[in-house]
């Protein structure tokens, strides 16, 4: 497999991380009653929003067509939080449903960048640790809530 393969399925999946994020989000802030709560994840919501821009900018430059996280993944994760958010609303349920899935996005970045240290390109690494930083930043702020 090419590089610039691997560094395309890299920047695919680093897209579809955000984008499992912004899903998520999206489904939660309908369910959650909490203002503080909601608005810290609509500005989370924003900078997954910033940097998927950023991801897609470098994909439509290496000519990588992203690929969405896809219709069935979607339903099931809406489906998951409407089940956890049926129990409860409880901001600290919540919160640590949210965490949960930030820290396998956090895992899922390190563990593709060392897997592929050896290939993959600069700028793709910039977006990678960028994500993870920002995932990481979440991850601090949302254990307030539980």
């Amino acid at each position: 497999m090419t590089d610039k393969k691997i560094n395309g399925e890299i920047l695919n999946n680093l897209y579809k991380n955000a984008h499992i994020a912004l899903q998520s989000i999206s489904d939660l802030t309908e369910e959650l009653t909490d203002e503080k709560f909601r608005k810290e994840l609509q500005g989370q919501y924003e900078g997954y929003e910033k940097i998927i821009g950023e991801i897609s900018s470098l994909m439509k430059t290496n000519g990588i067509e992203p690929k969405d996280i896809g219709t069935f993944k979607k339903m099931m994760l809406k489906a998951s939080v409407k089940m956890n958010t049926m129990k409860s609303d409880n901001r600290s349920e919540v919160a640590e449903m949210m965490i949960k899935g930030t820290v396998m996005g956090i895992t899922d970045v390190y563990r593709e960048l060392d897997e592929k240290k050896d290939v993959v390109a600069p700028e793709v690494k910039e977006l990678a640790t960028k994500l993870a930083s920002l995932e990481e930043e979440y991850e601090e702020r949302l254990k307030q809530y539980l």
